[in-house]
């Protein structure tokens, strides 16, 4: 911690620091020592705190309660700053050990500041206030327990719902007059009291008393006389907080005390105090162990105790508001994919992103959460989505509540987890239109004219004068434009109502669905009809029984692709590169790619077994082809295509080269109408080239 952080304003100067108040065991005030003839010797006071209890705490920001597994807390050093209300302009002293046993953070100290804030914060001890203890902790990292698991931190098993701070640093500690954690005390005495041998924080060894000083307390049993020092002695029931008088009385030594109880009374007080602590004890058990501690030692009756332990376990009020700062758009944005099943989350989310929201949220967020988890970081603070939806609402899509906090914008998460979703359902459709067609940008939807180099575009020899004459493109010329397609779906309002987080993966991932439906719907019905782009004068048509799929009728279909000549009857210098078939012959196209060797039965005794087109053409399939849907379809035709980067047969354009589709999120009041998804893409498909195919009929 190098700079001041005030509990009260933690969240607004260093949102990922941890506040918390505890109340201190004790406070030590130092009478001062009698003062010599020529000097006056001061001595420091003292103090311990019980900082931290280790149990759960509501603090504001966080929707779950709070443990700080103090076994992960790292102490930079044991002499930490003590300030008054966590103000730096306001020192007090410092420590000089902290021990964490037992579950509980205890911290020693000496009063070594000279402000005023170290004047007021001894004086006020004296007077017997109760002064409590406040500690700030940075954060490093921290899981969430769900609602149906436990863990097992500081000494305690503790329930889920639950945040568990697995990692924090400890800063500087505060005495504050409310803290939130009741199971400690706030004990004060006069004394100067040494602090614990090491690794023993329990024990305290009070330093003999100035010779014109005493303490006298509430809570200081009685003498016992010196005729029967072992029987214990019964206590008055002590005033509510214990009271400090340091006064400046003469000692009384045993020889001026009073007389003592007779024996009688003795063993009735003891039988009486024997009875009080083992009804605290059966109202404490094993869960209140502090409070215990706290009742035997200041003398409260087992119905002070019960009320004590009461009020313990109700929620306390949190000291500070804390934004939590580890949650950050990415991590919300993975939640949300871990829950919708996306299919390669690790392609579109950073790792510790992921790591994160596993952590958290368990793989799984619904969508009230994920509304509430944005307001709490915009710093909101209801405790739940229908108890005040549209306040939820309004802080989850509007800016930051408090000023200095940053927003993390709802709507920018939705339409990224949309696109994700969207693009996710696009590419699970057959897409086998990319592989045999050309893919290039347009910049509006006018129609566009492509030209193909095919005649006219051999090289001329160079007359001696170095001259070059000018090609032309010819008129080989084909047309094409883009169209736009959309659909619009809602997330209803019941949705949101009904924390349905599948609104916001299945509507996204369906409009991406039916985009890539679209567009093969408007491909391949582009592609079928072709009446007027495979046909005789092209020499790109084969009909006849000998065309069926076979090692002849890819040899036929291979001859006939490679015999095509151009515009001026010359070879087109094209090499065919895919076979494209429908299901039915999906099988028999592969052996044709793969095998080495096909055998056919023959009436001849010799036959080669070879395979002569092993390896040469790319085999695609599509359902398309086959589809009684599409006028054109058939279930034995089979085609042989160039790479549509040397010679497209078709071409897909898109707007502007963006290939996938777009998802926006309308501006709708979303406590009323819910919102608003709209989906479209900006496409459009031409046959080009005939002679950058060849289509076997597959039969006569």
């Amino acid at each position: 911690m190098n700079d001041p952080i005030m509990a009260t304003a933690a969240s607004d100067q260093r949102p990922d620091l941890l506040a918390f108040s505890c109340s201190p065991e004790w406070i030590e005030a130092q009478a001062p020592a009698t003062p010599a003839a020529d000097e006056v010797k001061a001595v420091l006071p003292r103090f311990r705190m019980v900082a931290y209890t280790g149990g759960p705490m509501r603090l504001q920001g966080w929707r779950h309660p709070v443990v700080v597994d103090l076994a992960g807390l790292r102490v930079p050093t044991q002499n930490r700053p003590i300030r008054l209300g966590h103000d730096a302009a306001q020192g007090v002293g410092h420590t000089d050990a902290i021990r964490i046993e037992g579950g509980i953070l205890v911290a020693f100290g000496v009063v070594s500041r000279d402000t005023s804030a170290a004047r007021e914060v001894v004086t006020s001890s004296r007077n017997g206030f109760p002064w409590q203890a406040s500690i700030s902790a940075s954060v490093e990292e921290h899981e969430f327990i769900r609602e149906d698991q436990t863990v097992r931190v500081n000494g305690h098993e503790v329930a889920g719902p639950v945040n568990i701070v697995r990692r924090s640093v400890l800063g500087e500690i505060s005495f504050v007059d409310l803290g939130a954690d009741g199971n400690t005390s706030a004990l004060v005495a006069s004394t100067h009291l040494i602090p614990p041998p090491p690794g023993d924080s329990s024990v305290i060894t009070p330093a003999v008393p100035a010779a014109d000083t005493v303490t006298a307390t509430a809570a200081t049993p009685a003498p016992v006389p010196p005729a029967v020092p072992q029987a214990p002695v019964s206590v008055p029931e002590p005033s509510a907080q214990p009271v400090v008088q340091a006064a400046s009385v003469p000692i009384v030594g045993a020889a001026q005390a009073p007389a003592g109880p007779t024996v009688a009374d003795i063993r009735a007080l003891a039988l009486a105090e024997t009875a009080r602590i083992t009804a605290i004890r059966q109202v404490c058990g094993s869960a209140h162990t502090v409070i215990e501690a706290r009742a035997i030692s200041e003398g409260w009756d087992a119905t002070r105790t019960e009320l004590e332990v009461l009020r313990a376990a109700r929620p306390t009020a949190p000291a500070v508001h804390i934004r939590d700062q580890t949650l950050t758009t990415g991590v919300l944005e993975a939640a949300c994919l871990l829950s919708g099943g996306h299919t390669a989350i690790e392609d579109v989310c950073e790792a510790p992103a992921i790591e994160a929201a596993q952590k958290r949220f368990r793989s799984s967020i619904g969508m009230q959460e994920l509304l509430l988890e944005v307001a709490w970081a915009n710093g909101a603070s209801m405790r739940t989505f229908k108890s005040d939806p549209r306040a939820v609402l309004r802080a989850a899509f509007g800016p930051g509540i408090q000023a200095g906090l940053s927003s993390i914008d709802i709507g920018g998460i939705l339409s990224n987890v949309a696109n994700k979703f969207l693009l996710d359902g696009f590419q699970s459709v057959e897409s086998t239109w990319r592989s045999i067609a050309a893919v290039g940008p347009v910049s509006d939807f006018k129609a566009i004219t492509r030209y193909r180099l095919i005649g006219k575009d051999q090289y001329e020899q160079v007359a001696p004068g170095g001259e070059i004459k000018h090609g032309t493109l010819g008129e080989m010329s084909y047309s094409n434009k883009a169209d736009t397609y959309g659909l619009m779906l809602s997330i209803d309002r019941r949705d949101l109502i009904n924390d349905d987080l599948g609104a916001l993966t299945t509507v996204p991932r369906k409009l991406g669905r039916g985009a890539g439906l679209k567009i093969n719907d408007v491909f391949w019905t582009v592609f079928l009809n072709h009446a007027a782009f495979f046909t005789a004068p092209f020499k790109n048509y084969l009909v006849g029984a000998d065309t069926a799929l076979s090692i002849d009728g890819v040899t036929k279909a291979e001859t006939g692709f490679l015999e095509q000549v151009d515009p001026d009857g010359k070879p087109l210098g094209i090499m065919p590169a895919i076979l494209l078939v429908p299901p039915a012959l999906s099988a028999y196209g592969s052996q044709i790619f793969k095998s080495m060797e096909l055998r056919e039965t023959t009436a001849n005794a010799k036959y080669p077994v070879s395979n002569p087109h092993q390896g040469k053409f790319r085999v695609e399939v599509s359902r398309y082809l086959s589809n009684p849907g599409y006028p054109g379809a058939s279930s034995k035709a089979w085609y042989m295509l160039a790479d549509p980067k040397d010679l497209p047969a078709i071409e897909v354009v898109f707007l502007n080269g963006q290939e996938s589709p777009v998802i926006e999120t309308a501006e709708a009041d979303f406590s009323v109408l819910g919102v608003q998804m709209r989906g479209y893409h900006d496409f459009g498909c031409s046959l080009q080239e005939p002679r950058a195919a060849v289509k076997a009929k597959g039969e006569a």
